[in-house]
This record gives C-alpha cells, sequence and structure tokens, in this order.
C-alpha cells in the first residue's frame, strides 16, 4: 500500500510540475500585458503588475495597428476553410469508409503515407501553385491549400468504420441514397468526432503564420499573427505592446480550447479506434 500511495505522490507530483510548465507562458503574457515599460524591464524581474487593470498597453497596441482589420480577416478566413475542409472531410471519409470501389484501400494508404511529409517541405511547390493562380496577396491563398486534410478524413474515416453496417444496408433497402444516409444517419451520430475536427481546424486556421508571411504582403490582408510583426523593429519589439496584441488573439482559442477539451479527446480517441 506505501508503494501504490508514493506511486501515486510522484504521478501527481509530475503531472502537477507539467501543468505548471504549460501555464508559465500564458501567465507570463497575460501578466506583462499589463505591466508599464518599466516594470517589463526591470530586474529581477517583476512576477505581477502592480496593476491588473491598467489596458494602456491594449489601447496603445491598438493604435498602432488596424487589430479590428486583422481579426475579421482571421475570422473570414478561419469559418470558410474550416468550412471548405469539413464538407469535404466527411464526404473523403464516407467514401473511403462505406463505398466499394477498386484500389480503396491503396489509394488511402497512399495518402496516408502523405501525413510523413511536413507541410515545410511543400511550401516552395505550394507556392508555385498559388503563383500561378494569382492567388498572392488574397485572403482565398490562405483558404484554397487548406481545403483539404488526410489526418481529419483519418480521424473520421476511424468513427465511421465503427457504426455498424446494418444501418447502412437498412437504409439502402428504405430507398435512402449514400448522399442521404450520409447526412441523415451517419453525421449526426460522427458528432463527437466532427466537433473535434472543426475545433481542431478553427485552432490551426487562426494560429497559422508561417504561410500567410509568405503569401501575404499587404497590410489590409494580414491576419492577427502576422499582424503581431508591427511590433518588431531594427531596435527590438516593444514586448508589452506585442504581448497585448498576442493576449488578445490568443485569447478567443484559449476559450473554445477550456470549454470544448473534453470534445477533443472523446472524438480523437473514438476516431482511432475501430470495433
Amino acid at each position: 500500500m506505501k508503494k501504490i500511495k508514493i506511486g501515486h505522490v510522484f504521478t501527481y507530483v509530475v503531472l502537477i510540475f507539467g501543468a505548471l510548465l504549460m501555464i508559465f507562458p500564458f501567465y507570463w503574457m497575460i501578466a506583462t500585458s499589463f505591466k508599464t515599460a518599466a516594470e517589463y524591464s526591470s530586474y529581477p524581474p517583476v512576477w505581477a503588475p502592480s496593476n491588473w487593470l491598467n489596458f494602456s498597453n491594449f489601447i496603445e497596441a491598438f493604435k498602432a495597428a488596424p487589430f479590428g482589420r486583422y481579426f475579421l480577416n482571421s475570422v473570414v478566413v478561419t469559418v470558410i476553410s474550416v468550412t471548405i475542409n469539413s464538407f469535404t472531410t466527411i464526404c473523403a471519409s464516407f467514401a473511403f469508409s462505406r463505398l466499394k470501389f477498386k484500389g480503396r484501400d491503396f489509394l488511402f494508404g497512399c495518402l496516408l503515407s502523405f501525413m510523413m511529409v511536413p507541410f515545410e517541405m511543400l511550401v516552395i511547390t505550394n507556392y508555385q501553385t498559388v503563383s500561378k493562380l494569382r492567388l498572392i496577396n488574397t485572403l482565398a491563398v490562405l483558404i484554397v491549400p487548406f481545403t483539404t486534410s488526410i489526418f481529419y478524413t483519418y480521424i473520421l474515416k476511424g468513427f465511421f468504420d465503427t457504426i455498424s453496417d446494418s444501418l447502412y444496408y437498412s437504409a439502402r433497402i428504405d430507398g435512402a441514397s449514400n448522399w442521404k444516409y450520409l447526412w441523415r444517419v451517419m453525421v449526426p451520430i460522427a458528432k463527437p468526432s466532427l466537433v473535434t475536427i472543426i475545433l481542431l481546424n478553427t485552432i490551426a486556421s487562426w494560429n497559422s503564420y508561417l504561410w500567410t508571411s509568405l503569401t501575404i504582403t499587404s497590410n489590409i490582408n494580414r491576419t492577427i499573427p502576422l499582424g503581431l510583426t508591427v511590433f518588431m523593429t531594427d531596435a527590438g519589439s516593444n514586448q508589452q505592446l506585442q504581448l497585448a496584441a498576442a493576449t488578445v488573439t490568443v485569447l478567443p482559442m484559449i476559450i473554445i480550447f477550456i470549454f470544448s477539451r473534453k470534445y477533443i479527446v472523446n472524438g480523437v480517441a473514438r476516431g482511432g479506434i475501430k470495433g
């Protein structure tokens, strides 16, 4: 019993320590956004601002750049890309899970193999493609390359595979088409995995920086993550203003994650288990 208790205590200590390591960067970002310039540059560091109601950094940050426009661009890109991606994911997952066609398993295996290729290796090819389509420096360039996802298709297909075939054959006998069966039966049942996919895709789209920095050149088409670079100068960066803007950027995703973490875990777990 003592060994078991010691093991439990050690486990909780490790978990608490890991949680603090994960939370500390967010605390430091939020705390610094309320600090004055003197508090930020002081040594030893000031761990908490003297006034947690000091919103001057937020006011100056929104004066320094049109973050309202950046926020709108991020919302438009995220909503459109997530909507299209979810639709294509549902259709592809249904095809690989229920439809019988020659080479289905081989094709799905080939698609899964592309998951081993990091996105950074595809940047040049994708850039050449969107450049030929004349999409550079438009919001469309942030949407078109991300209208499909092999990873999300894999998760949803795994969930579709757990649905009994008897439902499919019963619906077909009753005269339901594949299209009607997909949207009337499978999609409602797969709600946990769909919520997971939508949430993960929303977070990824909202926080996208690398592709945005390469394809967006005008100030008016920037999204929020790229808009944070306005605080970077040759002489350095104004950290308290940058972190104030970063707090506004990250806060929506933190709120979404806090209220939906249960769906993310359940959806990934169910999508990865067959049977």
